[in-house]
């Protein structure tokens, strides 16, 4: 899967979202294991004060799948 079909799967959000909306997009999951990711830098992101921001493209990395070495 290439990060153009990718982009074109989560065209509805915004280029930044929140961690509600990255929950939504990663299937639903929880903001406990939202926090978890984030916590452990599987999924980059940016924290402004007390909140997070998340880059469209940095969940996007996280679905697809990881390079064969």
């Amino acid at each position: 899967m290439t990060l153009t079909y990718q982009g074109k799967l989560f065209a509805e959000y915004p280029d930044v979202v929140s961690v509600k909306q990255m929950c939504i997009m990663l299937g639903g999951i929880s903001m406990k294991t939202a926090y978890k990711l984030l916590g452990n830098g599987e999924i980059h992101h940016l924290k402004i004060g007390k909140s997070f921001k998340i880059p469209k493209i940095c969940c996007l990395l996280y679905t697809s799948p990881s390079p064969r070495d």
